[in-house]
């Protein structure tokens, strides 16, 4: 579905603040919920009053000092929230666009239930390709259990596969932050 549980959403934006990276790219955006959460909570400037008491508003777009790009594979998820939360969008299959990106190219990348809709052999070729891009973090969810979906309408949606802790550990995923229905996996990149 083009959005993710909601469990899982501030285990996610958490780690991203906690971060605080100067570029991120998102794939799978679907509706655009992750974009929006970390431009609105990457780009918030905290003012002290002289009263002591903390106000905080947003950047304005011509402020703003994150880059968040996107890819989705479906045009009609699409929303204007795209066009307001994400510098650039590509559109396509996210295994044919990522080979096409540099190394290093993004400090976090992001794909928030994902992972199910790729064959294990796409899914390994998947996390090869999101952890040559990233320059610190890679950051991945995908349900903890399989879950029968097909999608008629967007074939991209059908699950194809479920990912064990140990499976990601293996591929360079050494840790997982908590929650209760998703693998919310974590792979630094190596210090160079």
């Amino acid at each position: 579905m083009p959005f993710s549980q909601s469990a899982q959403i501030s285990a996610i934006v958490g780690f991203a603040v906690n971060l605080q990276p100067r570029s991120v790219l998102d794939v799978g955006t679907g509706m655009g919920q992750y974009g929006f959460l970390l431009r609105t909570y990457l780009e918030s400037v905290y003012l002290f009053e002289v009263s002591e008491q903390l106000r905080a508003r947003q950047r304005r777009k011509d402020e703003w000092k994150v880059q968040i790009d996107g890819i989705e594979g479906f045009a009609g998820y699409l929303t204007p929230v795209h066009e307001y939360a994400y510098n650039r969008m590509m559109i396509g299959n996210a295994l044919a666009l990522l080979p096409t990106l540099p190394d290093a190219s993004y400090e976090l990348v992001l794909a928030i239930d994902i992972l199910e809709h790729f064959d294990p052999e796409d899914g390994r070729r998947f996390l090869h390709e999101l952890r040559r891009i990233a320059s610190r973090a890679v950051l991945v969810s995908t349900p903890k259990e399989f879950h029968e979906q097909e999608v008629p309408a967007n074939p991209l949606e059908d699950h194809r596969s479920v990912w064990t802790q140990q499976q990601l550990h293996e591929l360079g995923f050494d840790s997982v932050l908590a929650d209760p229905e998703s693998w919310v996996a974590v792979a630094r990149a190596a210090k160079a």
